[in-house]
């Protein structure tokens, strides 16, 4: 996978849920993991895309799914998607029982009509 250079497999990721999404108590769609820092952010489907906003504040460009059962990376500086790539520390996902969307609580109940995919 090209961006390898770019991928911290030590660094734990900086929480369950996406960063600006709880401070500002917001909610999210899917979850993604910077692989350079850790930085949780929420998905391009999401209403706030903090994700691709943190790649494009930091120049992190590699994320990996913070889904449960999910291992594949992006890199956003080559547009490439890989199925598979170095094991990054645990968790590697957010919790089972957290909801999805999420967090529970915070999630309108028209969800599905303000996705952004």
């Amino acid at each position: 996978m090209s961006g390898e250079s770019a991928i911290d497999p030590s660094i734990a990721p900086s929480g369950t849920g996406c960063v600006e999404c709880d401070e500002a108590g917001g909610w999210w769609f899917h979850l993604r993991r910077c692989a350079t820092c850790g930085h949780i952010g929420c998905c391009d489907d999401s209403p706030a895309q903090h994700a691709t906003a943190h790649y494009r504040s930091t120049g992190h460009p590699v994320i990996r799914s913070f889904e449960p059962g999910e291992g594949w990376f992006w890199n956003y500086d080559t547009d490439e998607l890989s199925g598979s790539g170095p094991e990054l520390a645990p968790p590697v996902s957010h919790p089972d029982d957290q909801p999805v969307p999420g967090p529970a609580g915070r999630v309108p109940a028209n969800w599905a009509e303000t996705l952004r995919g």
